[in-house]
């Protein structure tokens, strides 16, 4: 499954975080995938596409990170995904 996780920064500590990341690396457990982040311009807040089995596979990685960040963690799909699977509820719904 894919989510989007939205890291907001506790009092936009960019630093602190920067130097946990270089000291420690992302600490995820391994059925956690990193794919892509983006940050704001004022890097406050970080916005991150991952994978993972489930929601819960989350818990452990974001405990790590809690003291310096609040998440937001939304599962997400793929536009086309999402389009054809609609399409077919859409027909199913028709018939």
């Amino acid at each position: 499954m894919l989510f989007m996780v939205v890291e907001t920064f506790k009092l936009g500590n960019a630093d602190a975080i920067g130097e946990r990341f270089r000291t420690k690396g992302r600490m995820m457990p391994d059925d956690l995938g990193y794919l892509a982040s983006w940050l704001n311009e004022q890097g406050t807040i970080c916005y991150q596409l991952m994978e993972a089995p489930s929601l819960a596979a989350f818990d452990a990685w974001t405990r790590n990170w809690s003291d310096l960040m609040d998440f937001q963690i939304t599962p997400v799909l793929p536009s086309s995904e999402f389009w054809e699977d609609h399409g077919k509820r859409n027909a199913r719904a028709v018939n």
